[in-house]
């Protein structure tokens, strides 16, 4: 057999495959794993969006392919629709919007399309990896932001060296963050673009899960400041707004020459999402929120918030996604050892801080997606099966 890329070497393993591999170890053991991982939701998809999907693929009109430049237009004016909604932005559906198979697939082609050997890419640590590891594999160079707890969890933009940001093309953020919870602010994303139009760099902002949010509390977007569509592009998902995660479809949003770009090479690679998906997407943009689900994740994090400062944990409520970041107990080594000793100890399985970069460090990811759970009464027994496990000690600080 023939050698693969070298650029594969470039790359770690999947953080959660590892992962996977470790909860279905402990499974075998016979331990009952509570699974706080990856973060998918829960809850089934609404059943008015499965009966459009039913309705729309009894249609032979849908099982052609989609010829449309950028996406199916019912679910382009749909996306057009959801935005001015959500977020009071008006947008073109026919120059400013493209329909993606999930948004992880924008975010990692959008690198494919302006990175090549030599370039810089911007991206935050802790992160999401795609950002990261699609820049490496198309032959660039990666400049690592820290998001720490000190500025919020959001960049210091004026610790960029000005060499870095002249030679840049991308810069990648997400807010609401993964995987810290941290929310963005508007005074934020205006110092950002400005920063971007400064150096001439494309922001990229992943908002998947944009419409998630406790408290009262509303996400701004960066195409709500001014010269945001000059500068910005914005991938939205489905998956986490709408309980669709393995309906793989969102959509890309903002600059009209960085939609181009993009399509261009998707138009050679894929041929979109199957059309009776598109449209019953765009049912679930033209719905609004999944409140019920919301709430249940709001009561989870409440519960889980809540226990773990009892037991002296540093942890603080995220006012968005659906994520508590936690600083690990003192004592208990590195994120991945501890994470680790938390599965053997508690059947409690976490993403230690350590698999998002080098800045999750001395922290842990709990996921407020649990199947099973009804009204966070799992998450009551996570706290006792953490308790009983003498995982009760103060915390850093």
């Amino acid at each position: 057999m023939p050698q693969p890329a070298r650029r594969l070497n470039a790359i770690p393993p999947y953080l959660f495959a590892e992962l996977s591999e470790i909860k279905r170890a402990a499974a075998s053991e016979g331990i009952d794993v509570i699974d706080l991982g990856i973060g998918d939701p829960d809850t089934p998809t609404p059943p008015e969006i499965v009966d459009a999907l039913c309705n729309s693929a009894r249609n032979p009109e849908t099982h052609r392919y989609d010829e449309s430049s950028r996406g199916w237009p019912m679910f382009l004016q749909a996306c057009k629709s959801f935005y001015q909604r959500e977020f009071g932005v008006g947008l073109d559906a026919e120059k400013e919007i493209m329909q993606v198979i999930g948004s992880k697939e924008g975010l990692a082609h959008l690198a494919w399309t302006y990175a090549e050997d030599g370039d810089t890419v911007i991206v935050p640590n802790p992160a999401y990896s795609v950002y990261k590891v699609n820049a490496v594999m198309a032959g660039a160079n990666v400049h690592e932001v820290p998001l720490r707890k000190a500025n919020a969890f959001l960049p210091i933009l004026d610790d960029i060296p000005t060499d870095i940001a002249r030679k840049a093309k991308l810069f990648y953020v997400c807010y609401p963050n993964n995987p810290t919870g941290a929310i963005a602010t508007r005074t934020f994303y205006e110092d950002f673009v400005r920063f971007c139009r400064e150096y001439d760099i494309l922001a990229v902002n992943d908002m998947a899960y944009g419409t998630i949010a406790f408290d009262g509390f509303k996400n701004p977007t960066m195409l709500q400041v001014e010269g945001g569509k000059d500068v910005g592009i914005e991938f939205h998902s489905l998956s986490k707004m709408y309980n669709m995660t393995g309906w793989r479809i969102g959509f890309a949003c903002g600059n009209p020459d960085a939609i181009t770009i993009l399509q261009k090479l998707k138009s050679n690679i894929d041929s979109k999402q199957f059309p009776a998906i598109s449209e019953a997407a765009a049912l679930a943009l033209s719905r609004g929120k999944t409140n019920a689900a919301i709430e249940l994740y709001k009561t989870r994090r409440d519960v889980l918030v809540s226990g773990l400062r009892d037991l002296g944990w540093a942890v603080e409520p995220p006012k968005a996604s659906f994520f508590v970041w936690a600083e690990i107990p003192e004592g208990f080594g590195d994120s991945m050892s501890f994470a680790k000793e938390l599965l053997r100890r508690t059947g409690v399985a976490a993403v230690p801080g350590s698999g998002f970069g080098d800045e999750g460090e001395g922290y842990i990811r709990f996921a407020l997606t649990l199947k099973g759970d009804v009204h966070g009464e799992r998450y009551h027994e996570v706290l006792d099966r953490i308790a009983k496990a003498g995982f009760s000690v103060r915390a850093k600080v």
